[in-house]
């Protein structure tokens, strides 16, 4: 038999170590004697290279002590196996974004991906005759919609946004698709209609400034949606947070990108 130093040795390992073990019941001294000397033997180094072993894979010592009673050890690896491979894959989502933001010198844009939840909608389709006309067709879709449902309310925080439905970019003649989140159905009527979007992943930025300038925006999304082993799966989402409703400068105009998107 070897002492806990002599045994700390041969293990290995240090002799805080073992007495964690000791404590938390993974690996006892095969003996005590009178004066509290823990003393092991050559074959509990084995059990201890198991312990070891499973602890360098991630399990807790509440999951080696279930393997070491049940014998489960491929369940528990198996269940192990599936955590780490979401974790790399979450990993190199966020290397791949830290490389891409990298290669953005002057971080113009902060890309994000998220979860788009379940909202009811009112919507309204159209034709304006430029992008400039995009305020008054919003502006408008809200008392068309209120002239069939005058207890609607809007949800709070606000959604709304823009679809785009030509399948091109068009300078003149656009048609259009407003949609407005809302805290429940209402009754359609010629002009506004209800829906219900399901919840999607999404990929964002945000652009500030005037509408001219939002092409350049699309295409670093569009490129990064491409890079990054997504496919788009829905229309692009415009949502304006702040307009010529709010702010007087179009400096200060904030339109917020949504590209709905599934990995490939």
């Amino acid at each position: 038999m070897y002492k806990i130093g002599e045994f700390s040795i041969l293990a290995k390992t240090t002799i805080k170590t073992l007495r964690f073990y000791e404590k938390e019941k993974l690996l006892l001294p095969y003996f005590v004697d009178s004066n509290g000397y823990r003393y092991y033997e050559t074959f509990q180094l084995l059990d201890l290279a198991k312990i070891m072993s499973l602890r360098q894979v991630g399990l807790s010592i509440k999951e080696i002590k279930q393997v070491l009673d049940e014998k489960n050890l491929i369940e528990a690896l198996n269940k192990r196996k599936t955590v780490v491979e979401e974790e790399l894959k979450e990993y190199k989502y966020q290397l791949s974004k830290i490389n891409y933001l990298l290669e953005e010198s002057n971080m113009k844009y902060e890309v994000i991906t998220k979860q788009l939840p379940e909202y009811v909608v009112y919507y309204k389709e159209g034709i304006i005759k430029d992008y400039s006309e995009i305020s008054d067709f919003i502006l408008s879709s809200a008392d068309e919609c209120l002239a069939t449902n005058p207890n609607i309310k809007c949800v709070e925080p606000d959604y709304c946004y823009i679809n785009y439905l030509d399948g091109e970019y068009k300078e003149k003649d656009i048609r259009i698709r407003y949609c407005q989140a809302v805290n429940n159905w209402g009754t359609p009527n010629k002009t506004i209609k209800f829906m219900k979007l399901k919840p999607v992943m999404a990929v964002c930025t945000y652009h500030k400034g005037e509408y001219n300038n939002l092409g350049e925006t699309y295409g670093f999304l569009i490129k990064y949606i491409e890079e990054n082993g997504y496919e788009i799966i829905e229309s692009p989402r415009e949502c304006y947070i702040d307009g010529i409703w709010n702010k007087e400068n179009v400096s200060d105009w904030l339109t917020e990108i949504q590209i709905p998107v599934r990995k490939k």
